[in-house]
């Protein structure tokens, strides 16, 4: 398993209670912070930081100053948070190579999949998304991400299960397909228990996608993306 990917936050503001920080590392980043504007610049210069998020209290031309000295091909990708519709500071940020701006306030959802973007631009694999129809699947972190906006964690057994199905698409695996490939997490793995592990499944992923096959098993047929 490779090293996560390393996630700095400079000058967020930050609920004690259900941070920014600890929704980043439940999808498996390592986040470090800088609360003050004065610890930002020790941070950039140890390295080592892949994206570099850049808060509205910091100030702007400070920004820029950060953007110019640790930005390029070997620095951090910069994102900076948008605090007021300033379109030339925007432009200058652009032009100055930051990877992209998020409006604030931040919606916490969004920023993670425009850091999850870059992450992968910068050639690290870090997630496997699924797409279902009600919801998307991060393998990885194990979690799912319904429409509606509400997250769900899977087991590892959940895990397992779903990608052995999307291993074999369209294909019918037998009750002892799935006992052999995807064990139950608990010793009494009997037929009935499948049936079970399944209707769980379904019932977190909000999908219609693994169809039940009348004395023969299961199958998974991908949803169409539109």
């Amino acid at each position: 398993m490779g090293a996560r990917p390393v996630i700095a936050l400079i000058c967020l503001s930050q609920d004690p209670e259900d941070s920014l920080a600890d929704y980043l590392e439940r999808r498996g980043y390592e986040v470090r912070e800088a609360n003050e504007a004065w610890m930002a610049e020790s941070l950039l210069s140890a390295g080592g930081i892949d994206v570099a998020v850049i808060g509205e209290t910091y100030p702007a031309s400070s920004g820029l100053d950060l953007l110019r000295r640790h930005g390029g091909e070997a620095g951090a990708s910069f994102v900076m948070v948008a605090g007021r519709a300033d379109l030339i500071e925007k432009v200058l940020a652009l032009e100055l190579g930051a990877a992209d701006i998020v409006p604030s306030p931040v919606v916490w959802r969004e920023l993670a999949a425009r850091i999850g973007g870059i992450v992968g631009r910068r050639g690290k694999a870090h997630r496997e998304l699924v797409v279902l129809e009600n919801a998307t699947v991060d393998l990885k972190a194990a979690l799912v991400m319904h429409r509606s906006g509400t997250e769900e964690q899977l087991s590892p057994g959940q895990v397992a299960l779903l990608r052995l199905f999307l291993a074999n698409p369209r294909k019918v695996l037998t009750r002892d397909d799935i006992m052999a490939a995807a064990p139950a997490e608990s010793a009494d793995a009997f037929d009935r228990s499948i049936d079970s592990r399944i209707v769980r499944l379904r019932r977190k992923l909000d999908t219609e996608s693994i169809a039940t096959i009348r004395g023969a098993g299961y199958r998974f047929d991908p949803p169409r993306t539109t």
